[in-house]
Protein backbone atom coordinates (compact mmCIF):
# COMPACT_ATOMS: atom_id res chain seq x y z
CA UNK A 1 0.00 0.00 0.00
CA UNK A 2 1.44 3.42 -0.99
CA UNK A 3 1.93 5.94 1.30
CA UNK A 4 -0.46 8.15 -0.52
CA UNK A 5 -3.09 5.36 0.33
CA UNK A 6 -2.32 5.22 3.91
CA UNK A 7 -2.28 9.03 4.53
CA UNK A 8 -5.98 8.84 2.63
CA UNK A 9 -7.22 5.98 4.69
CA UNK A 10 -5.83 7.59 7.87
CA UNK A 11 -7.78 11.18 6.68
CA UNK A 12 -10.75 9.26 5.84
CA UNK A 13 -10.77 7.18 9.21
CA UNK A 14 -10.31 10.15 11.41
CA UNK A 15 -13.04 12.41 9.41
CA UNK A 16 -15.41 9.16 9.53
CA UNK A 17 -16.00 8.62 6.23
CA UNK A 18 -16.08 5.31 4.40
CA UNK A 19 -13.94 5.42 1.47
CA UNK A 20 -12.77 2.27 -0.17
CA UNK A 21 -9.16 1.51 -0.18
CA UNK A 22 -8.90 0.65 -3.95
CA UNK A 23 -10.32 4.41 -4.63
CA UNK A 24 -7.91 6.17 -3.24
CA UNK A 25 -4.86 4.50 -5.35
CA UNK A 26 -2.99 7.07 -7.18
CA UNK A 27 -3.24 6.22 -10.90
CA UNK A 28 -0.59 7.96 -12.73
CA UNK A 29 -2.23 8.08 -16.26
CA UNK A 30 -5.59 9.34 -14.85
CA UNK A 31 -3.43 12.45 -12.61
CA UNK A 32 -1.63 13.14 -15.94
CA UNK A 33 -5.57 14.30 -17.25
CA UNK A 34 -5.93 16.31 -13.59
CA UNK A 35 -2.80 17.80 -14.38
CA UNK A 36 -3.65 19.36 -17.17
CA UNK A 37 -5.39 22.16 -14.53
CA UNK A 38 -1.92 22.63 -13.13
CA UNK A 39 -0.42 23.08 -16.30
CA UNK A 40 -1.60 26.65 -16.34
CA UNK A 41 1.16 27.69 -14.45
CA UNK A 42 3.64 24.67 -13.99
CA UNK A 43 5.86 22.81 -16.30
CA UNK A 44 6.81 19.35 -15.84
CA UNK A 45 9.11 16.66 -18.01
CA UNK A 46 10.43 18.78 -20.86
CA UNK A 47 8.18 21.52 -21.06
CA UNK A 48 9.29 25.28 -19.76
CA UNK A 49 7.21 27.67 -18.82
CA UNK A 50 7.88 30.60 -16.54
CA UNK A 51 4.79 31.33 -14.52
CA UNK A 52 5.26 28.65 -11.70
CA UNK A 53 8.47 26.48 -10.61
CA UNK A 54 8.99 23.13 -12.65
CA UNK A 55 7.85 20.15 -10.59
CA UNK A 56 10.58 17.93 -11.99
CA UNK A 57 11.91 15.80 -8.84
CA UNK A 58 9.68 17.87 -6.45
CA UNK A 59 9.39 15.00 -4.40
CA UNK A 60 12.01 15.18 -1.47
CA UNK A 61 12.94 18.86 -2.68
CA UNK A 62 12.35 21.27 0.47
CA UNK A 63 10.05 24.05 -0.44
CA UNK A 64 10.84 26.68 -1.87
CA UNK A 65 13.89 25.70 -3.37
CA UNK A 66 13.84 24.79 -7.14
CA UNK A 67 16.52 26.56 -8.24
CA UNK A 68 15.60 28.52 -11.36
CA UNK A 69 12.51 30.12 -9.90
CA UNK A 70 14.24 30.61 -7.14
CA UNK A 71 16.59 32.94 -9.13
CA UNK A 72 13.62 34.78 -10.03
CA UNK A 73 13.60 36.44 -7.18
CA UNK A 74 10.53 38.96 -6.27
CA UNK A 75 9.18 37.13 -9.34
CA UNK A 76 9.17 33.65 -8.16
CA UNK A 77 8.27 32.27 -4.73
CA UNK A 78 6.17 34.34 -2.08
CA UNK A 79 8.08 34.70 1.17
CA UNK A 80 5.76 32.63 2.37
CA UNK A 81 7.18 29.59 0.47
CA UNK A 82 10.43 30.35 1.32
CA UNK A 83 9.61 30.02 5.10
CA UNK A 84 7.90 27.10 5.02
CA UNK A 85 11.18 25.45 3.18
CA UNK A 86 13.45 26.91 6.13
CA UNK A 87 11.23 25.85 8.59
CA UNK A 88 11.39 22.06 7.10
CA UNK A 89 8.42 21.96 4.60
CA UNK A 90 9.89 18.85 2.47
CA UNK A 91 7.48 17.77 -0.37
CA UNK A 92 6.60 13.94 0.36
CA UNK A 93 3.68 13.15 -1.49
CA UNK A 94 1.64 13.26 1.32
CA UNK A 95 2.32 16.87 1.80
CA UNK A 96 1.63 17.07 -1.87
CA UNK A 97 -1.91 15.57 -1.84
CA UNK A 98 -2.16 17.80 1.00
CA UNK A 99 -1.15 20.96 -0.60
CA UNK A 100 -2.83 20.67 -3.87
CA UNK A 101 -6.57 19.74 -2.33
CA UNK A 102 -6.18 23.63 -0.36
CA UNK A 103 -2.59 25.51 -0.93
CA UNK A 104 -3.89 28.33 1.14
CA UNK A 105 -4.87 26.15 4.02
CA UNK A 106 -1.44 24.35 3.64
CA UNK A 107 0.90 27.48 2.93
CA UNK A 108 -0.89 30.47 4.08
CA UNK A 109 0.63 33.04 2.14
CA UNK A 110 1.68 31.56 -0.80
CA UNK A 111 1.46 33.04 -4.61
CA UNK A 112 -0.72 30.15 -6.06
CA UNK A 113 -3.86 31.28 -6.70
CA UNK A 114 -5.49 27.88 -7.22
CA UNK A 115 -8.48 27.02 -5.25
CA UNK A 116 -7.40 23.03 -4.90
CA UNK A 117 -8.44 19.32 -5.71
CA UNK A 118 -11.54 19.31 -3.34
CA UNK A 119 -11.63 14.95 -4.83
CA UNK A 120 -8.78 13.04 -3.07
CA UNK A 121 -8.64 10.97 -5.96
CA UNK A 122 -7.60 13.72 -8.56
CA UNK A 123 -5.30 14.63 -5.70
CA UNK A 124 -4.11 10.82 -5.52
CA UNK A 125 -4.10 10.95 -9.11
CA UNK A 126 -2.02 13.95 -9.83
CA UNK A 127 0.54 13.03 -6.77
CA UNK A 128 1.12 9.29 -8.64
CA UNK A 129 1.92 11.17 -12.24
CA UNK A 130 4.18 14.08 -10.41
CA UNK A 131 5.72 11.10 -8.90
CA UNK A 132 6.67 9.39 -12.53
CA UNK A 133 8.92 12.90 -12.59
CA UNK A 134 10.86 12.60 -9.49
CA UNK A 135 14.03 10.06 -8.72
CA UNK A 136 12.91 9.95 -5.28
CA UNK A 137 9.47 8.50 -3.85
Amino acid sequence: MSRVTRFFLAAAFLAGASVPAAALDGNADAGKKVFAKCQVCHTIGDTKRTIGPNLNDVIGRTAGTQAEFLAKGAGGYSKAMIAAGKAGQVWTPEEIAIYVADPKKKIPGNKMIFPGLKNPQDAADVVAYVATFSKTQ
